[in-house]
C-alpha cells in the first residue's frame, strides 16, 4: 500500500511541477522534479534498509517508485509546447 501511495504522490507532484512551470521552463522543471524525487526515493530506500530489508528486496520496488513519476514528468515536458 505504501508503494502505491508514494507512486501516486510522485505522479501528483510531477503533474503539479510541470503545470505551474511556463512552457519554456518545462525541461528545467522536469530536471528539478527528477532530482527532488531521487532524494525522496533515496530517503525511502534508506528507511527500508534500516528496517531490515535487503537491497535486493528494495531495489525492484524503487525502480517503479522512481521510474513511473519521472517517466511521466519527462513525457509531459517533451510534449509539444502550446
Amino acid at each position: 500500500m505504501r508503494t502505491l501511495i508514494l507512486i501516486a504522490v510522485g505522479l501528483v507532484l510531477a503533474l503539479a511541477s510541470l503545470r505551474i512551470a511556463p512552457a519554456a521552463w518545462r525541461n528545467r522543471a522536469a530536471i528539478s522534479f527528477t532530482l527532488a524525487w531521487l532524494g525522496v526515493c533515496a530517503w525511502n530506500l534508506a528507511t527500508g534498509l534500516s528496517h531490515g530489508y535487503t537491497l535486493a528486496q528494495e531495489l525492484p520496488i524503487h525502480v517503479f517508485l522512481y521510474g513511473v513519476p519521472v517517466a511521466l514528468a519527462w513525457t509531459l515536458a517533451r510534449r509539444r509546447k502550446t
